[in-house]
């Protein structure tokens, strides 16, 4: 039963094995035949083909082809490829290429290898009218716009400078050497590396060139020469052969120990999979670039098979890995193989091809192993870098770049801002494994010292001052110059030798000018300058300043004199300007108030000279607050308190600037302006040596009344026997003067006439020490120096912080014009307010109908209408008002004359043109004893008064009628 049933098993088996052998033996023949009866594409292929990386190019393009035709078993074209071998050669890469186009007659090519081989096959593709796409030449050099049959579908070595310029920012390292090989591939990054590298604020001081035609020796010599510089910080751009060597040899003589670093860029970044460990092993803390290609399940497939195949067949390569270059040819030929078959749709002639496959190409877009395979200007398009950390057997991650959101450490993080911040990068290891991050710069290695010189002075020793010391026969320096530079260099995190040497001859006199100790610093005598330089525009174009660490400015020092003018220095605190104003609205306020006030106010009427005195009067008084007057008008009160307001301003500015000017009244200077000087023809003083002699020249001083002088002493001499009037030269050095040399009553410094940048250390252009320095200077100044600058320079006295002249302490318009628009906006207001109602309320006597009274006596009488009072107001109101009896109207008198009584003369009344109304007002008083007091003059004048305010009524009540 047993033996049945296997045997049955058996019978099985054996039958579905042979259904599944006819089955592949059917689709195989089915394959075959539908290979068959595509339009066969010849392609050459050109490579180093006994180099790793043209062998692992070798296998990705031959399974590119498999995969290809597998996925798309529908297509009627297929490529058919010819393969050489280049033997590393640029010759024989032409001869193979001519050999492709001449003989086999090939319509496109792939390769060749390197950028070098390119270069020709690229001509001769761009004649015969051919595609030629290499996959891992990148030098910037070769121009798609020249040889537009050319198609790099590799990235370009000019798309990572902005990477790796950004992780320079990032540390802000400050000056990088270029390493770079002798070849069109070595060559091509440097202009593009240098731009990148000038727009993070770096330079470029040395660049180091290779060749692979170089022995060990010879490569170590060029590394002893990099040793002995000051910069530290390298970007390699070689092949991985000689980069290996490179490192090697770096390694070897310590240069990859603490303070390095080393930047390599993304051809050498993608092998270091496939490199030795013993050069990996001393390339420790080495960082790098990467094109960035996003991981997926066909990668992970695709790199076992690879390596499957690959092993297979080249057993003894087995530090070989894939890298970008394999999956770039892998794409590539998935591009073309899509772009024949566009190609072979349309039915083009042999002529025809070869532009029509170049356009195809040229728009070719998909996402293949290597992520987004776009091909923009003939090229392909970049995307993302990684950053990367050589540390152990391989390297680490520690960030990416991105054209959008610059470092960052995830890609697609969400962040919107372009950022070269060192926080956005994960921890590194820096070669010889620092805890911190390296400076990029140091004193060179061969122990010298940095030789700084020192200007040679006696006059002002509280920058510069030496002397020699008997005991030890050496020279000793202080100085607010030299303590300052000296606490700067302190606080920096490494150490600097060096040693001051004074700029003098042989006899112990100065050699030559400033300018010529800083032409010292640009012809290299001297490593820096130190003491009392002043930093000018002129004088940068050759040498590096630190920041400045003295007050800036040139001015006079000229003698003081009593001022004669005393009579009219109350005059002084306000300018010619602001007096003319002042008083126009002391006139224009009286004026507007009086003619508010004078038809309501009693006070403000009377004969014309008693009411501009009046006028005058109040307007005056106001000055002092000591106006009298009872105002009763709402509009003319409005404008008063805008006035006070401006007034108590006036007053208060005033008193405060006739203060100020009496304290520096009594001592004037005997010149205020530099043009005094060239224009009189004085003779002018300087300090020999200083940049002051061709300032002065071009004030366009004569250079015969230039007098020059190197002593504080001679100053105070010359000034005081009227040599020179004035002395020309830089804020400290007149402070230090003032305190030491002089007195504030007998000197005064004037000016500034001319701004300068004030005093700074000198440095050989591009020197790191100077960013480095100036920070430190900052912190010194900000900090205890100060106590030691008012040692060396005298900042304890106060002379010439003072204005000079009174005019510089005189009020001007400029601060005042404001207020005077408001208070003169605010009196028109009242004033045009004030007209519009009084002419609206005698708009019948001005448009009367009777034409047969001309408008000129209607304007007279509009006049003096303004001139009589209002007794229509409240005022007069009140004050009419009867105090204990009865104000009698007395209607129905007739006549020509007004009655004896107290009567008034009214208008014609409308009924009757000939009759007059008259109106009586008779005032009663209740206190008989104060009746009886009053004489008998006084009682006819308060009649007659009474009388004369009855009459003014009348205008109001005209029509009451009896």
């Amino acid at each position: 039963m047993k033996n049945t049933s296997k045997f049955s098993f058996s019978l099985i088996l054996l039958y579905s094995l042979s259904l599944l052998a006819a089955g592949c033996c059917l689709a195989g023949a089915q394959n075959k035949s539908l290979g068959s009866s595509r339009t066969v594409f010849d392609v050459g292929v050109v490579l180093d083909l006994r180099t790793p990386l043209g062998k692992m190019s070798e296998s990705c393009i031959s399974m590119a082809l498999a995969d290809f035709y597998t996925a798309h078993t529908n297509y009627t074209t297929q490529l058919k490829l010819h393969w050489r071998d280049s033997n590393q050669d640029n010759v024989d890469t032409a001869s193979m290429a001519l050999d492709l186009l001449n003989n086999v007659q090939v319509k496109a090519i792939l390769g060749p290898q390197t950028s070098s081989q390119v270069q020709f096959v690229a001509e001769v593709g761009n004649k015969a009218n051919v595609p030629i796409l290499s996959f891992s030449s990148t030098s910037p050099l070769l121009s798609t716009i020249q040889t537009p049959y050319f198609t790099r579908t590799a990235l370009s070595d000019s798309c990572q400078v902005k990477a790796i310029a950004a992780v320079v920012k990032a540390f802000e390292w400050r000056e990088v050497v270029q390493v770079c090989q002798d070849n069109p591939n070595g060559y091509g990054i440097t202009p593009y590396l240098t731009d990148a590298l000038q727009e993070v604020e770096a330079r470029v001081p040395y660049r180091s060139v290779i060749s692979h035609l170089m022995t060990d020796d010879q490569i170590a010599q060029e590394l002893y020469k990099m040793e002995t510089m000051q910069t530290r910080v390298f970007i390699v751009h070689l092949s991985p052969s000689l980069s290996s060597r490179l490192f090697l040899k770096a390694n070897e003589i310590g240069m990859m120990s603490e303070g390095y670093v080393w930047i390599i860029t993304y051809g050498l970044a993608n092998h270091l999979d496939s490199m030795n460990s013993s050069v990996i092993q001393s390339m420790q803390g080495v960082l790098g670039v990467k094109p960035y290609f996003p991981k997926s399940k066909e990668l992970d497939n695709f790199t076992v098979r690879w390596k499957r195949k690959f092993f297979n067949e080249n057993p003894n390569l087995d530090r070989v890995k894939l890298n970008i270059f394999g999956l770039w040819a892998y794409d590539t030929v998935w591009a073309l193989a899509k772009a024949v078959e566009k190609v072979q749709k349309t039915r083009l002639g042999v002529s025809a091809m070869g532009p029509k496959l170049r356009d195809v190409i040229l728009k070719t877009n998909f996402n293949g192993l290597s992520g987004q395979f776009n091909l923009n200007n003939g090229q392909l398009e970049s995307s993302a870098f990684e950053i990367v950390n050589v540390i152990g057997k391989g390297d680490r991650v520690v960030g990416f770049w991105t054209p959008i959101q610059g470092l960052n450490k995830k890609l697609n993080a969400n962040k919107k801002t372009y950022s070269t911040a060192k926080v956005d990068l994960n921890q590194i290891i820096w070669p010889g494994e620092p805890m911190s991050v390296p400076k990029g710069w140091v004193i060179p290695t061969s122990g010298k010292k940095l030789k700084i010189g020192v200007p040679k002075t006696s006059g002002f020793a509280g920058f510069v001052h030496y002397e020699l010391d008997p005991e030890t026969n050496q020279t000793k320096f202080w100085g607010y110059s030299i303590e300052v530079f000296q606490a700067a260099v302190d606080r920096l995190p490494y150490a600097i030798e060096y040693e001051f040497t004074v700029y003098q001859d042989a006899d112990g006199k100065p050699k030559g000018s400033y300018n010529d100790l800083i032409d010292q610093v640009y012809f290299k005598n001297y490593d820096a300058v130190v003491g009392d330089v002043t930093i000018t525009a002129n004088r940068t174009r050759f040498v590096d300043f630190t920041l400045p660490y003295t007050e800036s400015g040139v001015k006079m020092l000229v003698l003081a004199k009593e001022n004669e003018s005393k009579a009219w220095i109350f005059s002084k605190p306000l300018r010619l300007d602001m007096w003319l104003m002042t008083g126009f609205f002391f006139f224009f306020t009286g004026f507007v108030v009086w003619a508010l006030e004078h038809r309501v106010n009693d006070e403000f009427r009377g004969p014309p000279h008693h009411q501009i005195c009046v006028m005058l009067w109040f307007s005056l008084s106001t000055l002092v607050f000591a106006h009298r007057e009872r105002l009763v008008h709402s509009g003319s009160k409005f404008v008063v308190i805008v006035w006070v307001f401006v007034v108590w301003i006036l007053t208060s500015s005033y008193t405060a600037s006739f203060t100020s000017l009496l304290t520096i009244q009594r001592l004037q200077p005997t010149i205020n302006k530099i043009d005094d000087l060239a224009k009189n023809g004085h003779n002018v003083g300087y300090m020999r040596g200083s940049y002051v002699f061709d300032l002065l020249k071009s004030f366009k001083v004569e250079e015969t009344k230039l007098k020059p002088y190197t002593r504080a002493e001679e100053y105070a001499e010359a000034l005081s026997s009227g040599t020179v009037v004035a002395i020309v030269d830089e804020m400290p050095y007149i402070r230090l003067f003032l305190a030491k040399n002089g007195n504030c009553e007998k000197y005064k410094m004037v000016g500034p006439i001319y701004h300068s940048a004030g005093f700074g250390f000198v440095f050989p252009k591009g020197s790191p020490l100077v960013p480095e320095l100036s920070r430190e200077v900052l912190s010194v100044t900000e900090s205890g120096i100060k106590d030691n600058q008012a040692q060396w320079m005298g900042q304890q006295t106060t002379c010439g912080e003072q204005p000079t002249t009174a005019e510089s302490n005189s009020l001007t318009l400029d601060s005042f014009w404001v207020l005077f628009l408001i208070t003169g906006a605010t009196s028109c207001l009242a004033l045009f307010n004030y007209m519009l109602s009084f002419l609206y309320a005698h708009r019948h006597v001005l448009f009367n109908h009777d034409s047969n009274i001309p408008f000129r006596k209607r304007l007279i009488a509009i006049i003096r209408r303004l001139d009589e009072r209002d007794l229509s107001h409240h005022s007069f109101i009140r004050r009419a008002r009867i105090s204990s009896g009865s104000m009698e109207l007395v209607r129905g008198h007739h006549g020509n004359s007004p009655p004896t009584d107290g009567s008034v003369e009214q208008e014609p009344t409308s009924s009757n043109p000939n009759r007059r109304d008259w109106v009586v007002v008779t005032e009663v008083e209740d206190d008989t004893q104060h009746f009886h007091t009053l004489n008998h003059a006084s009682l006819a004048r308060r009649r007659w008064n009474m009388l004369y305010r009855a009459w003014r009524f009348r205008n109001r009540y005209a029509h009451l009628h009896v």
